[in-house]
This record gives structure tokens, C-alpha cells and sequence, in this order.
């Protein structure tokens, strides 16, 4: 039998103070590239991405990455494209589930209309893929779109399994690991192939990030 124990305090503040530069460089980018001359777009990105909470994606990213010793510049625009991916699901997502709470705040949704916060959505999605071409690199544009395929079908089993009683611990495990881990595991993945480290690293970079967020997701 596996008894669970209480999860370890976690000190954000001081794992992101090994990263603030770079933090606030991604967050630079991602209000630069919000810019739009759609006003709603405007208004309901940065209303989400303001309202965000502690950006652990891309921040593992950049952890990473600063462990790896890879090119910052590339490593900041990676991140800025994992925000904007993670902040399109969720607008994506609250439309799916009806909500009008987020993190404490009325959801995009309850103030602008699920029409908009879809569009909005399908915008930002748009806008990271433009990011990450500028990468220039092949492998990074096949990972992330890889990436995406795979949330949009973790939302769609995600909705064949909504309250559904005889969902295995398998189903439910498999949602996870499309709607939420490959996200994780994806930014830590990507500071290995930007930085160019042998294959089996690459594989183990990937492996924490899909670890680590199974972990977190699940509660455990």
C-alpha cells in the first residue's frame, strides 16, 4: 500500500530569483507581442496573462536552460511561446467547462463572451507559432506542434471522461499527461535541443517535466 505524505513547502520566490532577469524579459516579450490593433485582443490578453499565476512553465524552462548554459535569447522566446500556448488552453479551457472563476478573477468568458475568449484563444495560439519560427529550427517547430496536437486531444478525452464514474486511473492519467504534463515536459525538453545535448539527456530532461507535472496535477 502507498501511504501519501504531505507535499514539501516549495519556495517559489527563491527558485524564480535564480531566473528574475530572464522572467522579466519573457514577460517583456509577452506584452509586446500582445500588441494588436484589435482592441478586444488587447484587452482580454492582457487581462489573462496579468492575471496569471506563477508562470512555472516557462520558469522551468529557463532553469533549465541556465543549467544547460544555452543561447538566452532563443531560451526567452521558447518561453514567451510556452506562456502564450498555456494561457490559449486556458482560455480555451474555462469556455469548455463553463467556469467564471480563475485563480480568484471572473474568467475571460463571464466578462467578454465564449465567442470571444475562443477567437482570443485561437490568436494567441497563432501568435506563438509565429514566436517560435523565429527560432529558426526545425526540430523545436516539430516538438511544439506535436505539443499542441496532443492538448487539443487531452481536452477531447478530457470531455469523453467528464463525470464519467467508471474512468480507470489510466484514462485519468492520460489526460494528464496530454492536457497538462506535455506542456511541462515540452519547456525542459526544448532547453536540451536548443542547447544541443546529447539524446539521452534530452530524454531525461523530458522525462522530469513529464514527472514533475503528473506530480503536481495529481496532487500527490
Amino acid at each position: 500500500m502507498t501511504f501519501l505524505t504531505a507535499k514539501p513547502k516549495v519556495d517559489f520566490a527563491s527558485i524564480r530569483q535564480l531566473v528574475q532577469e530572464e522572467m522579466a524579459a519573457v514577460d517583456r516579450l509577452i506584452l509586446d507581442e500582445l500588441a494588436s490593433d484589435v482592441v478586444l485582443i488587447n484587452q482580454i490578453g492582457h487581462y489573462i496573462v496579468n492575471n496569471g499565476g506563477k508562470r512555472l512553465r516557462p520558469m522551468l524552462l529557463l532553469l533549465a536552460a541556465r543549467a544547460l548554459g544555452c543561447d538566452k535569447s532563443h531560451c526567452i522566446t521558447l518561453a514567451a511561446v510556452i506562456e502564450f500556448i498555456h494561457t490559449a488552453t486556458l482560455l480555451h479551457d474555462d469556455v469548455v467547462d463553463e467556469s467564471t472563476l480563475r485563480r480568484g478573477h471572473d474568467t475571460a468568458n463571464t466578462l467578454w463572451g465564449n465567442s470571444a475568449s475562443v477567437l482570443v484563444g485561437d490568436y494567441l495560439y497563432s501568435r506563438s507559432f509565429e514566436l517560435m519560427v523565429r527560432v529558426q529550427n526545425l526540430r523545436v517547430m516539430d516538438i511544439l506542434s506535436n505539443t499542441t496536437t496532443q492538448i487539443a486531444e487531452g481536452e477531447v478525452l478530457q470531455l469523453l471522461n467528464c463525470n464519467n464514474p467508471s474512468t480507470t486511473e489510466h484514462k485519468y492519467l492520460e489526460v494528464i499527461s496530454r492536457k497538462t504534463a506535455i506542456l511541462f515536459s515540452t519547456a525542459v525538453q526544448l532547453a536540451g535541443v536548443i542547447s544541443d545535448v546529447p539524446t539521452e539527456t534530452e530524454v531525461a530532461l523530458k522525462s522530469y517535466g513529464l514527472h514533475l507535472s503528473t506530480h503536481f496535477q495529481d496532487g500527490r
